[in-house]
């Protein structure tokens, strides 16, 4: 499947930088979308890829100045987070009088990649976060809920194929991918708390809660979070401070990022036992959150929540352009105005306040609220236009 808006971004972000780094969670198409963008480009060669999951393109790069030195114009290097000395050399090459080359570096998702590349190759990179299948790219909006984004996932003949795929992925994200990143974590203990944080899906993050329930640190429970966060599974979402007289929430609301992993780990397999699922609105949540948020483009700092310990909230606050636009996200056939929108609107300098649901009727609530149905938000923010 094409996915033209990336590649649109790849184009944009080389204009002005000389490498661009595409940096996503396994499986999620960054091997798909680099083939793609090497097939628009004239004289692109297998030698300018290296992809260092095989044995043959490690001892390519043994000495790493010797091969890249002599290539011309594109350069791809796969999984470029296992080799760990190569940011340093690719900014010596870059910024030769005569440099002709580019460089297209992939990653799985992960704090000491960001930091390597961004000390070596500060002002010469630009990121492109690529995320599994969004409602931009694909029509089922209720398969992609229950199964998630992941290509394999998505696509899979049955939901049963799916779920299995689902299974493999988590088994092989913990008893590899984890350790590959350099982190020593057991995968039984990390899988444990991963299941745990199913029952946190959409809520404040009580490190306490759950580390008297795992039998570790308050510590311990922050740094697994983080860990699940860095790799792109999990949404740690910041809260909002308004200068107002109220208590408000201070702690972070997780989430997990691809719906789909969600479902696996809380054993939900088909459409018919999600809807009967007491989660199920939290998923929806969840879902239509993670849809908001890729549809404006938001980076992580642009997203928020705002709550009082008195009941107000707002599930979703996007910080974009100097101003302040909320979302809400309802699980129900026709939602209507609550007082908790009432008093955000009130509280907060909202442009807008958006009600999110599954249907595809859009209508008012007030003069600053409506609702929206997920499908149409495309079309409402003129998204890809």
């Amino acid at each position: 499947m094409e996915r033209p808006q990336f590649l649109e971004l790849i184009r944009r972000y080389f204009r002005n930088h000389s490498v661009v780094a595409i940096v996503g969670p396994r499986q999620c198409g960054k091997t798909t979308l680099a083939r793609m963008y090497c097939k628009e480009q004239l004289g692109f060669t297998k030698e300018n890829y290296f992809d260092l999951e095989k044995s043959q393109d490690i001892e390519r790069l043994e000495n790493p100045m010797l091969a890249l030195k002599p290539l011309k114009q594109l350069i791809v290097i796969d999984e470029i987070q296992r080799t760990k000395d190569l940011f340093p050399i690719i900014r010596v090459l870059v910024d030769k009088p005569e440099n002709t080359q580019k460089y297209l570096v992939l990653g799985s998702a992960s704090t000491e990649l960001l930091r390597q590349s961004s000390e070596s190759l500060a002002g010469r990179i630009a990121y492109l976060e690529l995320t599994p299948f969004s409602l931009q790219e694909v029509d089922h909006q209720n398969r992609l809920w229950l199964r998630g984004g992941f290509p394999k996932s998505y696509l899979a003949e049955t939901d049963q194929d799916s779920s299995d795929w689902r299974e493999f992925y988590i088994r092989t994200f913990l008893e590899q991918d984890i350790p590959n990143l350099g982190i020593k974590i057991l995968p039984a203990s990390l899988r444990r708390f991963w299941r745990m944080l199913a029952h946190f899906h959409g809520n404040i993050f009580n490190a306490s809660e759950i580390g008297r329930s795992f039998g570790s640190s308050d510590a311990l429970m922050r740094t697994y979070l983080d860990v699940l966060s860095g790799a792109l599974m999990i949404r740690q979402l910041q809260p909002w401070h308004e200068n107002i007289g109220k208590r408000q929430v201070k702690s972070p609301k997780i989430y997990f990022r691809d719906s789909g992993i969600f479902h696996s780990l809380l054993g939900t397999h088909t459409i018919s036992e999600l809807h009967n699922h007491p989660k199920v609105g939290a998923s929806w949540e969840g879902f239509a959150l993670e849809e908001v948020i890729r549809a404006h483009s938001a980076a992580h700092h642009e997203c928020y929540f705002w709550s009082t310990y008195s009941g107000a909230e707002v599930e979703l606050l996007l910080y974009q352009n100097g101003m302040l636009t909320g979302f809400e996200f309802k699980y129900q056939d026709a939602p209507k105005l609550s007082k908790s929108m009432s008093i955000a609107l009130h509280d907060l300098p909202l442009k807008h306040l958006y009600v999110i649901y599954p249907g595809d009727l859009d209508y008012p609530l007030s003069e600053r609220v409506t609702v929206l149905g997920l499908q149409n938000i495309r079309k409402k923010f003129r998204i890809g236009t």
